[in-house]
């Protein structure tokens, strides 16, 4: 089955990115793949701090999942995956195509700010050509009603 990897952050064009990862898993038979990446933090000589940090990040991480997960389940009849990883963002999101040979398509938003589409596409742009997966980018200011009639 092919799932497609969608990234949950706190940015808004995550938005846009679930709902065109959860219509095309919906239309094709496809899986949704939610991957929430924790980034390292220096708090090495504070392990207390820094191990409570990560307990509040994932309860945070799966709060915001079980939002998007009930929503997908309840219109579109997709069970989607969560899974959360430690590290930089992108060597994560690398690495969890690697190790999931399942993952078909890496589904990214882009922000719409006069900067740019975001770190997160910027980056990942600059590698496209070496990925083992296409990258599918969902403009931020796309709205429902025009995902809908292209997924």
């Amino acid at each position: 089955m092919r799932k497609f990897l969608v990234i949950l952050d706190d940015s808004r064009e995550c938005l846009n990115a679930m709902r065109f990862a959860t219509l095309r898993a919906r239309n094709t038979g496809g899986a949704v793949q939610i991957l929430s990446v924790i980034p390292p933090e220096d708090f090495q000589t504070w392990i207390g701090v820094a191990d409570l940090m990560r307990a509040e990040a994932r309860e945070r991480i799966e709060a915001h999942f079980e939002v998007f997960a009930k929503w997908m389940r309840d219109r579109h009849r997709v069970d989607p995956e969560l899974v959360i990883r430690e590290g930089e963002p992108v060597t994560e999101i690398l690495a969890q195509i690697r190790e999931d040979p399942e993952i078909g398509v890496l589904v990214l938003g882009a922000g719409t700010e006069k900067a740019g589409p975001g770190p997160l596409v910027t980056q990942m742009s600059r590698i496209s050509g070496t990925l083992p997966v296409p990258i599918t980018i969902v403009p931020g200011e796309i709205s429902k009603e025009r995902l809908e009639a292209i997924t």
